[in-house]
């Protein structure tokens, strides 16, 4: 069963690099995503570091770095409620 499922994620993936490279456009959009992944990251990274709101630390992870990459600033808000709220 394994070996079934990991030759769907091996042609899956090679599938999706074909589109990717077949399609010009989605280099602009894979361009933009790599972008904006970075401030994302970036953004939490410097909120962190810089002390702005004291004894608020907020992870560096995929789900936060995900929330922040889709929602932008309400998402670092959303966080911050969040941690207020449960920690």
């Amino acid at each position: 069963m394994k070996t079934v499922w990991m030759a769907v994620f091996i042609a899956s993936t090679v599938l999706l690099i074909a589109v990717i490279l077949k399609n010009k456009l989605s280099w602009g959009m894979l361009r933009s995503f790599c972008l904006h992944l970075v401030l994302a990251a970036g953004l939490l990274y410097l909120l962190n570091y810089s002390e702005l709101v004291p004894a608020m630390y907020i992870p560096l992870n995929p789900a936060t770095i995900s929330t922040v990459l889709i929602l932008g600033i309400p998402g670092i808000a959303l966080i911050a409620g969040l941690q207020w709220v449960i920690v």
